[in-house]
């Protein structure tokens, strides 16, 4: 099993999560977010750089409007440069770093609660690399654990059939450019909404937000 990654921590270091800015409690809804053609411009070589981030427009506020209807975000993302040598994780982590402080610049709620990758190639088969489910399923485990006070080993986060009593995804959505993100959401059973890569999450929220009232 090649398991998905954050971006400087091990997967099951406990996850601090920012208050939602909800009234009550979070009542499990959880947006996963691709991100390339969602939240920021993707190029075919790859957003290589920092400088390269170009958030799309409205994204910040859509992100925001997600939490303010209590999702918490998780971004699950395919980054084989990392796997294949063309630039480390480190470069990864600063990329989503450039990301999370253009976001919250234009919308204070607009937080990522949990940012994972999958580094590996398509030749590797990893249950983590869309359109398999396995970073919507890490994303879930640690998510409800922090949400819980739970501390997870790296042995608790389990995947396909080895996880077992999982809980109904009804709530929660995908977001995604492409077929591999509806697939992964299907297998997660999760409903899924594909936007346009140019116009990204804007392109679909006001879809997602009147489906989930």
């Amino acid at each position: 099993m090649f398991p998905p990654m954050r971006d400087r921590e091990s997967l099951h270091t406990p996850l601090k999560l920012q208050p939602m800015p909800i009234n009550g409690e979070w009542q499990g809804k959880i947006a996963y977010l691709d991100r390339d053609g969602v939240i920021i411009r993707g190029f075919e070589d790859y957003v290589n750089t920092p400088d390269e981030v170009e958030v799309l427009d409205g994204a910040p506020k859509a992100i925001g409007d997600l939490r303010r209807q209590g999702f918490r975000i998780c971004i699950v993302t395919n980054q084989s440069p990392v796997g294949r040598g063309i630039w480390s994780r480190d470069n990864l982590a600063l990329i989503h770093d450039r990301l999370r402080s253009e976001i919250s610049s234009v919308d204070s709620d607009a937080i990522l609660d949990l940012t994972l990758h999958s580094p590996y190639a398509p030749w590797h088969n990893s249950w983590a690399r869309k359109p398999n489910p396995g970073m919507l399923e890490a994303g879930r485990q640690i998510i409800e654990a922090a949400e819980s006070g739970i501390e997870l080993a790296e042995s608790d986060i389990k995947y396909g059939e080895d996880w077992k009593n999982r809980p109904r995804e009804a709530s929660s959505v995908m977001v995604g450019d492409r077929n591999v993100d509806m697939e992964a959401a299907k297998s997660h059973g999760v409903r899924g909404f594909r936007c346009h890569p140019d116009k990204g999450l804007i392109d679909v929220i006001s879809e997602i937000l009147v489906s989930r009232k």
